[in-house]
């Protein structure tokens, strides 16, 4: 729909692949009706594929005091749009490729990603990664009509997300302490030694060199890890009636370089778990890149 433009040098690209549940027209129409994606991307969006216009923005968008994004190619099957981000113009990719007549692949591919950016907090485009895990989470759960995952606030030093899953406080609970269902739905390997100052390993005990403590441990209630630098990280359930609300929270940590990325993960992380949960024949949304 538009003419190529100078596209940006690519760094250090991230990719992500998603199988997402709606047919590949509808997923492109999400993908591209500004009121959509005030609903499951930004706060506020502009669209004008014809003349050229793809912006979002607002607290829950990095950086997102204003538009900063820069349509570069659109048509049937892609999106490809310049983010400048942290002085940086980088570009973010959408391809889209059905799977049968209900799916469609989904592949999110966005330049001038390092992960060092994740670990010393040197540059917002150090959250890119689990931002849009956390967007295609969202993308899903408004495709299927459920209820989204809170976002996170790029705005606020208050790391807090509450949500409910369709499931008894028991089995959440179960959920949060057990090293294989942990990895099943957080989508990488975990190990835990599910009592207090027991581990909590990225990647298992042997490949975690500073893994989390576990601080507090209360079956049923509350379960609570101690990240460092990153500060704490607290899960608090409260059952009934079969169900669950679950309290997210992080503190701890220095205010004036709040651990955007890492929080960022741990809500995306929410969003497949309410899914492990509740959805009948659970697959994770996110497939091997």
């Amino acid at each position: 729909m538009t003419d190529e433009l100078q596209t940006p040098e690519p760094a250090a690209p991230m990719m992500l692949r998603a199988r997402v549940p709606a047919p590949i027209a509808r997923v492109r129409e999400a993908l591209t009706d500004p009121a959509e994606l005030r609903v499951w991307l930004a706060e506020q969006a502009e669209v004008d594929l014809p003349a050229g216009r793809y912006a979002f923005w607002g607290p829950t968008t990095p950086e997102g005091d204003a538009p900063h994004q820069r349509l570069l190619h659109a048509d049937d099957r892609t999106v490809r749009f310049a983010w400048t981000l942290d002085g940086e113009e980088t570009t973010t990719e959408f391809a889209l490729e059905p799977d049968g007549p209900v799916a469609t692949f989904l592949t999110v591919s966005q330049s001038h990603f390092d992960f060092q950016d994740v670990i010393t907090g040197k540059s917002i485009r150090g959250v890119l990664q689990t931002y849009w895990c956390l967007a295609i989470a969202n993308l899903a759960e408004h495709l299927e009509g459920r209820e989204l995952t809170p976002r996170v606030d790029f705005t606020s030093s208050e790391l807090r997300a509450e949500t409910v899953v369709d499931a008894p406080a028991a089995d959440v609970f179960a959920s949060l302490i057990d090293s294989d269902a942990v990895t099943k739905w957080f989508g990488y390997p975990i190990e835990i030694e599910p009592y207090v100052g027991g581990r909590f390993a990225m990647g298992g005990l042997d490949n975690d060199p500073s893994p989390a403590k576990v601080l507090e441990l209360v079956p049923g209630r509350t379960f609570s890890l101690d990240w460092g630098d990153g500060g704490v990280g607290t899960w608090e359930l409260e059952g009934s009636g079969g169900r669950t609300r679950l309290t997210l929270m992080q503190s701890g940590f220095d205010a004036e370089r709040p651990p955007y990325a890492a929080w960022g993960g741990i809500v995306a992380g929410l969003a497949e778990l309410r899914r492990y949960h509740e959805v009948p024949d659970w697959r994770p949304i996110l497939e091997s890149a």
